[in-house]
């Protein structure tokens, strides 16, 4: 290739007005793309070069000497291929034919507005940083006098970031201004009810009043004294109390359950399944409860012979049941992972949403079907269903078996 064309390609791709650069060429029969553009990558100006081959894609960054090499290599590459620069200036485009035959076009000269040059160095947006956080961090002792995040709390940093995400997805249809009722079911030392209280308030705009509920007495008489330095007390308060004896005057808008252990899951769900929450989000901890009677004779029993695989298994079942009785209840659940394994190996999240999806009601065939037939294989009667099977409105949900009125054969 003459030398000018390849000089031109290089004051083009590396000058101040270059904007991206687009390559097609042939790899052993499939075609591979690539494009180019500028980024700043911890200061410094570099090129993003992102191949895609088939359904491959994989990106490489390159200092501005080693894309001049990256360019001359384009260049020579066998076979045909395609270039196009574009420039704030102008386009240059140079085809090369299977017959090495090189082909070349050029655009007017333009006045285009150069396209900024973006960041790679992005910084995680965290719920907590949407707000001034410090004071309640301070206060419930994930951040220091300095207020920095101490090294120790770090993990339960990340899980409450993490699960106020999930609280932002589920109130996404809430106007802002609206009045909303939190109740923290098990709150323990307020780190998400705090948190939770504070992002729905500052960041999301809401008229919040907020619910602690726990029966430890000395957790809660420290969740009080917490309150004092933070939040207006009228809008947040903590009960001592066992979930079962707790009134509210209204149906909470959201309650919220993280690493209640064993049962203390199930009376969170089961509370709010009868205060006719809208919302339910539950990340659930230790699961005992299943393991004792789930029984198999069958191909599962070498699963259960081995108690790692017997308790993973239970967790997965126990947590299948409980998104299933909400379903029974008339919710829309999803079960997600809230944050990485990392922070915590109880990452899992149930998302509950009530009258959302049209048709939706307790006791719809299929979600009772599914959950018959789930529940009746393995053997088991859940704590949940126990829990809730008197609830009015709710006490043939659970009883009725294949072939019975309203379930599909």
């Amino acid at each position: 290739m003459e030398t000018n064309l390849q000089q031109e390609l290089l004051d083009r791709v590396l000058g101040a007005d270059f904007m991206r650069l687009g390559v097609s060429v042939r790899h052993g029969g499939e075609m591979a793309r690539q494009t180019a553009r500028r980024i700043l990558l911890r200061g410094e100006t570099c090129y993003q070069v992102e191949e895609t081959v088939g359904t491959k894609k994989q990106a490489k960054n390159f200092s501005t000497e080693a894309m001049r090499d990256e360019l001359l290599k384009m260049l020579d590459a066998p076979g045909a291929w395609e270039i196009h620069a574009t420039t704030a200036t102008g386009d240059l485009h140079i085809r090369r034919t299977r017959k090495g035959r090189v082909l070349v076009s050029r655009s007017k000269p333009l006045q285009r507005e150069a396209a900024a040059v973006e960041s790679h160095d992005r910084k995680k947006e965290h719920p907590l940083d949407q707000f001034d956080s410090r004071v309640l961090l301070q206060a419930v002792g994930i951040a220091g006098p300095d207020g920095a995040v101490r090294a120790s709390m770090r993990g339960k940093y990340d899980q409450v970031n993490a699960f106020l995400r999930e609280v932002g997805e589920s109130v996404r249809d809430v106007e802002n201004g609206a009045e909303f009722l939190l109740l923290d079911a098990g709150c323990g030392l307020a780190y998400l009810t705090f948190a939770a209280h504070g992002w729905l308030a500052e960041a999301r705009g809401l008229r919040v009043k907020t619910v602690g509920v726990d029966k430890n007495e000395e957790i809660i008489s420290t969740c009080r004294q917490a309150v004092l330095p933070t939040f207006r007390p009228d809008d947040i308060s903590f009960i001592c109390s066992d979930l079962t004896e707790v009134s509210l005057g209204a149906a909470p808008d959201l309650v919220i359950s993280l690493h209640a252990c064993d049962t203390a899951t199930d009376e969170a769900l089961a509370r709010a399944v009868e205060w006719e929450s809208r919302r339910i989000l539950c990340a659930p901890c230790c699961q005992h409860e299943l393991h004792a009677g789930l029984k198999h004779d069958g191909a599962m029993r070498g699963v259960l012979r081995h108690g790692i695989l017997r308790e993973r298994l239970c967790d997965v079942l126990t947590d299948t049941f409980r998104a299933q009785i909400l379903r029974v209840c008339g919710y829309r659940v999803k079960v997600v992972e809230f944050v990485a394994p990392e922070a915590t190996a109880r990452n899992v999240m149930i998302r509950a949403e009530a009258g959302v999806k049209p048709g939706v009601k307790p006791g719809a065939a299929d979600a009772v079907e599914e959950y018959l037939a789930l529940r009746d294989f393995w053997g088991v009667e859940p704590w949940l269903e126990k829990r809730l099977a008197g609830t009015p409105g709710l006490e043939n949900h659970f009883t009725r078996r294949r072939g019975d009125a309203g379930i599909s054969q």
